[in-house]
């Protein structure tokens, strides 16, 4: 079939349309792609910085972690009986301490946060660093906090000590770095390039772990403090964490002792009874208030447990956004038993402008369960109900 000159001069339009659309299309394509990759890559940046800044704890969260962490130590020996603290700083169950809280002890137990007692073994002590390692198995697979033996302090950061000065468990101190390369020597245990803190560190704080604010991290060991007690010196991790992981490495559970007797310890009398039964009860609203319901679970005796799955626990305590205890009695009962009662508001957000404040009396029942103490029973009783309406800030802090 033969074109006629006119049919080709329709065609070749058509075709140059064609072949400029097509064109058109690549470049759009083309455009749209390389914006797509920046726009990803501008994205995951985005993603990357916001996931970094949510990874800043508060301090409320960093300091009731830090206290699951640590223990406190007693260590007896022929020479009496030494007191201390220790933290967990990895999954083996494995505790730092300094060495003169544990040094020529024959038996080793550890009070954990929630008030149970185990028998701990020493795996690795040194004679001129103030620093030992003590294992309890039954602390392995626990989360620990986080170590970083390369980061090194500033003058003037905010810091905060954790430990268990006279006998009082998990007491926290708060200041800041106030020196740094401090060095002496004090009962043999030479004490090189420490940190000096203004945070006040008691008896009893020997071994428990100096937590720098900003990130969260263990940076030290609570050691020494002048005896006005207005300035504190803490040994940094980084000086001895080589050692300690090397003895971690080498303990063999098999070839340590743990021998010791808890109940032989923890001899039971009416007056430790109740003060830690007080502890229990605290450490138990505190994990509370901060939504840690695992954990306040794992305090209930196995009774309660029966009674309520985790996650009707849960649902009965999630709704408040915050637990105020206004009032606490103890009283002793039979058969080493303590009775608490508790008076607590729960506040709880019924609308975007109003506070619901439930008024709760709740009844506690607290003792041994196989060698471990725990809340055995608990009720609680709804008094009243009252409303208050939130100014501007206190609902943006609820949301």
């Amino acid at each position: 079939m033969i074109m006629m000159p006119h049919a080709k001069k329709r065609i070749f339009p058509i075709v140059l349309s064609i072949l400029i659309l097509m064109i058109a299309a690549i470049v759009i394509y083309l455009y749209y792609s390389h914006w797509d990759e920046e726009a990803l890559a501008q994205t995951n940046g985005m993603v990357e910085f916001v996931e970094n800044d949510k990874s800043k704890k508060d301090l409320q969260t960093i300091i009731h972690e830090a206290q699951k962490d640590v223990v406190q130590i007693e260590a007896i020996g022929p020479f009496g009986e030494s007191t201390g603290s220790g933290f967990l700083y990895n999954n083996k169950g494995d505790i730092i301490t300094n060495a003169h809280v544990v040094k020529n002890a024959d038996d080793i137990f550890v009070k954990t946060s929630e008030a149970q007692t185990y028998p701990g073994a020493l795996i690795g002590i040194s004679n001129t660093q103030d620093v030992a390692v003590i294992r309890v198995p039954q602390l392995s697979n626990r989360v620990s906090l986080e170590i970083d033996p390369a980061f090194e302090p500033s003058v003037g950061d905010n810091i905060i000590a954790v430990g268990s000065p006279l006998r009082f468990q998990n007491t926290v101190t708060e200041g800041i770095v106030s020196g740094l390369d401090r060095s002496f020597t004090v009962n043999n245990y030479e004490y090189k390039n420490l940190y000096q803190v203004s945070a006040n560190i008691s008896q009893g704080n020997s071994g428990g772990p100096l937590i720098h604010q900003g990130n969260g991290l263990i940076i030290g060991i609570n050691t020494a403090a002048t005896t006005e007690g207005n300035m504190g010196f803490s040994i940094p991790i980084s000086q001895i964490y080589d050692l300690i992981q090397m003895w971690s490495a080498k303990a063999d559970d098999e070839e340590l002792n743990f021998d010791g007797d808890p109940n032989n310890y923890q001899s039971i009398n009416p007056e430790s009874l109740r003060d830690d039964a007080e502890y229990l009860i605290n450490y138990y609203y505190e994990t509370l208030n901060v939504r840690d319901y695992f954990t306040a679970y794992s305090l209930l005796g196995s009774n309660e447990q029966i009674k309520r799955t985790y996650q009707e626990f849960r649902e009965l305590i999630v709704r408040a956004a915050n637990i105020d205890v206004q009032n606490m009695d103890f009283e002793l009962t039979e058969n080493d038993r303590v009775k608490a009662i508790v008076s607590s508001d729960h506040h709880i957000r019924k609308d975007e402008e109003t506070m619901e404040i439930h008024h709760y009396k709740s009844t506690y029942k607290i003792g041994y369960e196989n060698d471990q103490l725990k809340i055995l029973t608990f009720e609680r009783e709804l008094l009243s109900k009252t409303e208050e309406k939130l100014e501007p800030e206190q609902n943006e802090e609820v949301e």
